[in-house]
């Protein structure tokens, strides 16, 4: 079992910057590909952003949002910079058992708690 801690989350103005953490438990993670979502009220759950040796970002967020991974701490990092009051979203880590990278959340094995990131204009 791997458990998935996010932290990092809290209000930002827009153009502002935000960091999160994915804080992986119970087995590393360095074979596992990791991704995160956000589901903003009333919608449906999307990718964000993925890492396994490659990594992929939703149109979304590309040129603003940067993945990577610590694998000595079995950390994934979510670097968000130009916020947008569109960014505004429950932003949730998961894993799944296999090195490659989907992009729909029914094809994830573990998930975070969720941490809330707000954008105020």
């Amino acid at each position: 079992q791997v458990q998935l801690v996010e932290s990092g989350g809290g209000l930002v103005q827009a153009g502002g910057s935000l960091r999160l953490s994915c804080a992986a438990s119970g087995r590393t993670v360095t074979n596992y590909a990791v991704a995160w979502f956000r589901q903003a009220p009333g919608k449906e759950r999307k990718i964000v952003a993925a890492i396994t040796s490659l990594t992929y970002y939703a149109d979304s967020v590309k040129g603003r949002f940067t993945i990577s991974r610590d694998n000595a701490k079995n950390t994934v990092y979510l670097q968000m910079d130009s916020l947008k009051p569109e960014d505004t979203a429950v932003y949730y880590c998961a894993a799944r058992g296999a090195a490659l990278i989907h992009t729909s959340a029914s094809r994830y094995d573990y998930w975070g708690q969720g941490t809330l990131v707000t954008v105020s204009s």
